[in-house]
């Protein structure tokens, strides 16, 4: 099997799972209000328990929902990671633009304290985390931008871009447990409107399963209605990530372009 025809087979499960209309109003209900108990979603429906619970697993199975503990409840979380994969995979060299603007009216319209992002790639947990930490791995697939840091408990970490002299980000590693955990404050630069944010945090969790790795990004500490900029590229960076780790090459939809540097954009091509 090839890596793409393994991407498919992701794919035709989003498909299938898009295909019904209960699961449809499930993400609807997610994306209105994320992080619901299923007791608050089964509200919502005129079926029985067991009928929620049934779809809310097929929906996990294709990624497109994510669970969290807290406490003793158990909370669902809307994952737009494999809807960044189709879109890569079948609309972007279609639609870009288009769906570039429908993204950023989904963004207005959203307002949580916590995003999580989940995505299953072929790889070790040593060599992702090492795509993570690494400037010049990360600027392959992070919009050109760099990370410098010695990735220790309690140290600083800075982000940066050539095309700017100043930083974009700065912030402190609180967790520096490789390969398996990475928790980040962070505070965005590149702005005045984002600097308003002030701190937020991030939290990298790689878990290995068969010869893949499960990689979940929670961004949380977000105030209510935090601009969108701070967490609206995640789907991609995470959807550039994997193309890079399972085949070597860099995204080349028009918005991963945005800000890539000359060498990169030409290694595109």
């Amino acid at each position: 099997m090839t890596i793409w025809s393994h991407i498919v087979t992701a794919v035709d499960k989003v498909f299938r799972a898009l295909a019904d209309p209960t699961r449809r109003r499930l993400l609807d209900a997610l994306f209105k209000e994320d992080g619901q108990t299923l007791s608050a979603l089964e509200g919502r429906f005129k079926m029985t328990r067991f009928g929620v619970m049934k779809h809310l697993n097929q929906l996990e199975e294709a990624g497109l929902v994510v669970t969290k503990r807290r406490g003793r409840e158990k909370l669902h979380f809307l994952n737009p990671v494999p809807i960044r994969l189709v879109h890569d995979r079948w609309v972007s060299k279609y639609a870009e633009p288009w769906t570039s603007a429908l993204s950023g009216l989904k963004n207005k319209l959203e307002a949580r304290m916590e995003k999580v992002f989940e995505i299953y790639i072929k790889t070790t947990p040593e060599r992702l985390w090492e795509a993570i930490t690494d400037s010049e791995i990360r600027s392959k697939y992070n919009f050109g931008v760099r990370i410098d840091s010695d990735w220790t408990r309690g140290s600083k970490f800075e982000t940066s871009h050539p095309g700017t002299s100043a930083p974009l980000g700065e912030g402190e590693n609180l967790e520096v447990d490789p390969p398996r955990r990475l928790v980040q404050s962070m505070r965005a630069l590149w702005d005045d409107d984002v600097k308003k944010e002030g701190t937020s945090r991030v939290t990298w969790e790689i878990e290995p399963v068969g010869d893949s790795c499960r990689l979940t990004v929670t961004h949380d500490q977000l105030r209510e209605g935090a601009n969108e900029e701070l967490y609206g590229g995640w789907p991609m960076i995470l959807s550039g990530l994997k193309t890079w780790l399972e085949t070597g090459k860099l995204l080349t939809t028009p918005g991963s372009l945005m800000y890539a540097t000359p060498e990169a954009a030409s290694s595109k091509r």
